[in-house]
């Protein structure tokens, strides 16, 4: 589970980043490195699937304080 946890984060700061510079330089930095091998399209989903895993995890934990 905390691997799972980790790359959720991970995925999480990534996605993250990413919107960041799309909103600031408007540059994408995971179509650029991946985009060409057609994986941004995964990386997306994987980013997205995180971010509902995390808010999930982290809403129990909110429940518990």
């Amino acid at each position: 589970m905390k691997m799972l946890n980790q790359v959720a984060f991970v995925l999480l700061l990534v996605g993250g980043l990413n919107w960041g510079l799309v909103g600031l330089l408007n540059y994408n930095l995971v179509d650029s490195l991946l985009g060409g091998l057609g994986l941004a399209g995964l990386v997306y989903t994987l980013v997205g699937v995180s971010a509902v895993y995390i808010a999930a995890t982290e809403w129990k934990m909110v429940g518990k304080k």
